[in-house]
């Protein structure tokens, strides 16, 4: 619990008090993620086999589970200084509103032209491309958020930018393509006629919506056929994770200067790089056993990985190229209902976080549609900000956390992360003022049709 002090709206850290290493969770777990599996051999993969698909220097990172802390390159912190540290920010009038006796906080991540997080992560991938001396990277992007901030940084350093953007969101969200287009970046809608892979989903799939997997099958087949080109990845992989711990420990360092220590820990989960990267710190502590927290990964129920998948070893793309992970999953088949949480639209779940909510060290819950809009717009109309609908999943528990204080009298401190702003999400927000917005939650015989699809594990 915090002191007596008064706590201001936003807590803000100098630049000097900006992180100079990333923090790799991973080598506090005494049970280590499972390894990476070639989809051919089913044995670990290399670091010349990943080389092929990531650049060499991430590979490093992805298989490194023994080093905690990682140099962030000047060159990184520089640009991190256009719009880092970014505040925590006290959310009194939300409280006001609920009339809780709790203390909310958020860590915003919204102070950039991406709208998001994933530009911590952007920047950092495309600085070891063009270290390697690369011509250009490949991506997927479900909401938009990835594709707009890998855009941002391939313009920076001068590198082409090929993006395949899931078909449904590049419908929904035009001017997402727009801002991608304006940095440089090409836009292909997803499933597309331009691979092999995304040839045969359409034919499997003629009316498909597309989904995070189709569209990773289709990056990562343009990476490996195109010469000097690298395929880059916004969630899921333990780079990932690595690069978006400054979220978490920025927040750590804020709150610390208050002595405010949270009891509740709130982030949405689609591939798990902001819950990963709010948590690391905080996870840290808990798996040395230096401290103890309330963790919760929030899902969309239209697609509930962790609350009603499986952990098992499954491809990471619905075209089955990618490496196998053993993480809690819906299937690889498994393509969930258009709904506007783009950015929570995977079948998986990040390996560490899958291996961590196994150990029983966080817990998940699953929301629906209309209840998430429901508590971003209070939260609008409270905090002045527009959320992302993907945030707005952390918002709905961290409002019922808060309510459940009102009722047992408690006053507990509550920080969930606030991944961005929603301002290219109105079409979401039309259909939520319209009372046109929809609920879907996937019966057992849908997720049982992509489960029982799982590769057959020796």
């Amino acid at each position: 619990m915090n002191n007596n002090q008064e706590i201001p709206y936003k807590i803000y850290l100098s630049e000097d008090e900006m992180p100079t290493h990333y923090y790799n969770m991973r080598a506090d777990m005494k049970q280590k993620p499972s390894p990476l599996l070639n989809p051919a051999t089913h044995q670990p993969m290399t670091l010349d086999e990943l080389s092929g698909v990531f650049c060499r220097e991430l590979a490093q990172q992805e298989l490194d589970d023994k080093t905690p802390y990682f140099d962030i390159p000047a060159e990184i912190r520089q640009f991190y200084k256009m719009y880092r540290p970014s505040p925590v920010v006290r959310a009194y009038e939300l409280e006001r509103v609920l009339g809780t006796p709790a203390h909310i906080y958020y860590k915003f991540e919204g102070n950039n032209t991406s709208g998001s997080h994933k530009l911590n992560s952007a920047i950092a991938q495309a600085y070891y491309a063009k270290k390697q001396g690369l011509k250009g990277v490949t991506t997927e992007t479900g909401a938009g958020q990835w594709g707009t901030a890998l855009s941002m940084a391939c313009g920076y350093l001068g590198l082409d930018c090929r993006v395949y953007m899931v078909k449904t969101s590049y419908e929904q969200k035009p001017f997402r393509k727009e801002v991608m287009r304006t940095y440089g970046a090409s836009v292909t809608p997803s499933p597309s006629d331009t691979t092999e892979v995304g040839r045969k989903i359409l034919a499997e799939h003629p009316n498909t919506t597309g989904s995070l997997g189709c569209a990773i099958s289709e990056a990562v087949e343009y990476a490996v056929t195109h010469e000097g080109y690298r395929y880059v990845l916004g969630s899921v992989l333990n780079q990932v994770l690595l690069h978006q711990s400054i979220i978490g420990l920025e927040a750590k360092t804020a709150l610390d200067k208050y002595n405010i220590v949270p009891d509740v820990i709130i982030g949405c989960a689609g591939g798990g790089s902001n819950l990963g990267g709010l948590i690391a710190p905080f996870m840290g502590q808990k798996l040395r056993g230096e401290a103890d927290y309330q963790i919760i990964a929030i899902e969309p129920a239209s697609c509930p990985s962790f609350t009603r998948g499986v952990y098992a070893y499954d491809f990471c793309d619905t075209g089955m190229i990618c490496p196998l992970a053993k993480m809690y999953t819906l299937g690889c088949d498994f393509i969930p209902s258009a709904n506007h949480a783009g950015g929570l639209r995977y079948h998986g779940m990040s390996p560490a976080l899958s291996e961590l909510y196994h150990q029983g060290l966080m817990e998940a819950r699953s929301v629906i549609q209309t209840d998430v809009f429901d508590a971003a717009v209070l939260f609008a109309r409270a905090e002045g900000t527009l959320p992302a609908p993907e945030s707005s999943h952390a918002i709905r528990v961290a409002i019922d956390e808060a309510l459940r204080c009102k009722e047992t009298g408690e006053s507990k401190n509550i920080l969930f992360g606030l991944t961005g702003t929603g301002y290219y999400d109105l079409y979401a927000y039309a259909q939520y003022n319209d009372h046109t917005m929809t609920d879907y939650i996937p019966t057992d015989e849908d997720l049982k049709r992509s489960l029982d699809k799982l590769p057959k594990m020796d």
